[in-house]
């Protein structure tokens, strides 16, 4: 089994501010703006407040967003923040053009397993509103997952159920390599859990190492005996590992060790 770093929400070119850990520790991943989607910020709701008043509030002066401000909505992960949902609907991961051939050449497939990070930051209620906690830092985090059931690609007709995520709208269909991971029903080594889910915040989930920039991490020693897509060995520096700037998928070559790794983040969190 194959796991992949995905990187994906808001970043500083792509909505201009951390997502947030909310204060009862949700990992609410802000999906990037994208003008040619169709869903709107303030169609996506959580805890009953739209994902507009939600970035609002926390950055009243971010230009990037309003509430008609469309949003590209993948990973697509969390049922409940989109009311118009197919009956049938399944989580689901999209890509397309040179990041989806990145894949393809890493062979990815059918029980690999996407782990999603992004930038966050911790946040609090201060005066009834959501704010950034002052002084806290910027973090990447790993805030969900997604075990691949099926995939389909290169002009295979998706399935009804995926119709409403937007790898599979008009806009998408003439992209080279356009591609979905449609996620298992279960954990292929935990049946008791889903194919795919949110995680909540937890320190292991933290990749950056204490007191450095988000793009220093903290991996376990293991790593250096594996192969990361978009990294050497000398990524390894003293006392931290150099994530890539470029890239949105990092692959990594299957091993006991990362299994587990792997299965404990997901089961303890």
């Amino acid at each position: 089994m194959k796991v992949i770093l995905s990187r994906k929400g808001f970043d500083s070119q792509y909505g201009g501010q951390p997502s947030p850990i909310l204060p009862n520790g949700t990992l609410l991943s802000l999906p990037i703006p994208q003008a040619e989607d169709i869903l709107k910020f303030s169609e996506l709701t959580y805890n009953n407040k739209t994902y507009a008043d939600i970035i609002k509030e926390l950055n009243g002066k971010t230009r990037q967003i309003n509430n008609d401000t469309k949003a590209h909505l993948d990973p697509d992960l969390r049922k409940d923040v989109y009311a118009k949902r197919n009956p049938n609907w399944r989580p689901i991961f999209g890509q397309a053009a040179a990041a989806q051939g990145h894949l393809r050449n890493q062979n990815v497939k059918v029980n690999d397993i996407f782990l999603f990070f992004g930038w966050f930051k911790q946040t609090e209620i201060y005066n009834g509103k959501l704010r950034y906690k002052i002084n806290s830092p910027d973090l990447h985090i790993i805030f969900g997952y997604l075990q691949i059931g099926e995939i389909f690609s290169d002009g295979d007709k998706f399935p009804e159920y995926a119709m409403g995520h937007p790898h599979c709208d008009k806009m998408h269909e003439n992209l080279k390599s356009n591609c979905i991971y449609v996620a298992k029903d279960r954990l292929s080594f935990n049946e008791t859990l889903s194919g795919a889910n949110t995680l909540n915040y937890n320190k292991n989930l933290v990749l950056t190492k204490d007191g450095m920039t988000k793009g220093k991490w903290e991996l376990p020693d293991f790593f250096r005996d594996l192969k990361i897509s978009y990294h050497t060995e000398n990524s390894f520096k003293n006392g931290y590992f150099k994530s890539a700037d470029k890239g949105q998928e990092f692959v990594i070559s299957p091993s006991e060790n990362l299994t587990l790794w792997t299965k404990d983040l997901i089961e303890r969190n």
